[in-house]
């Protein structure tokens, strides 16, 4: 039987910890004798079975969080249905903390632990919104560089390796931010077989319909193709910053970049 002897200022306590109206609250240490803790955990289990209920409800909104630590980083893409709650500094938060466990990983895609799934609870009970890790990533080993756009909805993480001056590093992640095509592979030798193949096809097939014969269409094909390397691949494009560098031109000796990961929330 609910208490009639639950004070006004316990259940505003409980709201604050849970975000929930205060009439749920007030009703909750009733059931629970007052007992705050268990007041909290009673309401927490009850928005959470009303909230598995709705993972079918279109996510489209998130944002983008990268941690580096103890020579491993960790970029994570968590998903929320609004932009008011994407933008809201619990989720934002939220999101950093999910990147801080995901860095104690091993290397790979990350998989929700539950240390990470009670976080997400927090924000999904107290927001009622459809929030999920939507992707992520652990890299390991080397150095790192990274950059979240001012809107939190755009990271970039890079791997490297030798010595790669911060401004750079933080440069190459804008340009990979930024870049239009974004690069699909660090250098031609990472590039998709079917992308290259395809190119390289319609490329020949272009110059011998314009009545070049075999051979010298197949030069013609061989720079294009170098024109798509330029285009495509992260050390052939102009950097953003300065058309008259290419990315590669932009590295000191001895420094090799081992991988990027770009995600923008809702797509590549």
């Amino acid at each position: 039987m609910q208490s009639t002897n639950i004070s006004a200022k316990d259940a505003m306590t409980l709201r604050q910890r849970t975000g929930l109206g205060i009439m749920d609250c007030k009703a909750a240490l009733g059931e629970t004798g007052g007992d705050m803790a268990a007041a909290e955990a009673l309401l927490r289990e009850r928005m959470k079975g009303k909230m598995d209920t709705r993972t079918d409800r279109a996510a489209g909104e998130g944002a983008v969080s990268v941690v580096v630590a103890d020579g491993k980083a960790a970029i994570v893409e968590l998903r929320a249905e609004t932009d008011f709650t994407a933008r809201n500094d619990a989720f934002r938060g939220m999101t950093a903390d999910v990147a801080k466990l995901a860095v104690t990983h091993g290397a790979g895609p990350v998989a929700v632990d539950d240390k990470m799934k009670a976080r997400i609870d927090d924000v999904r009970i107290t927001t009622g919104e459809n929030i999920s890790l939507a992707r992520g990533e652990v890299l390991s080993g080397g150095s790192f560089a990274h950059y979240i756009h001012h809107d939190g909805k755009l990271g970039v993480l890079l791997q490297f390796e030798g010595a790669l001056p911060a401004e750079i590093g933080t440069g190459i992640c804008q340009h990979i931010a930024a870049h239009v095509p974004t690069p699909q592979a660090i250098d031609e030798a990472g590039m998709p077989k079917d992308a290259v193949d395809a190119h390289k096809a319609l490329a020949v097939k272009e110059a011998e319909e314009s009545g070049k014969p075999r051979e010298i269409a197949e030069k013609i094909a061989s720079g294009k193709m170098r024109k798509f390397f330029e285009e495509n691949t992260l050390l052939g494009q102009k950097y953003v910053k300065d058309d008259k560098k290419s990315v590669k031109e932009l590295l000191p000796a001895g420094v090799t970049i081992k991988r990027f990961v770009r995600y923008a929330v809702g797509g590549a």
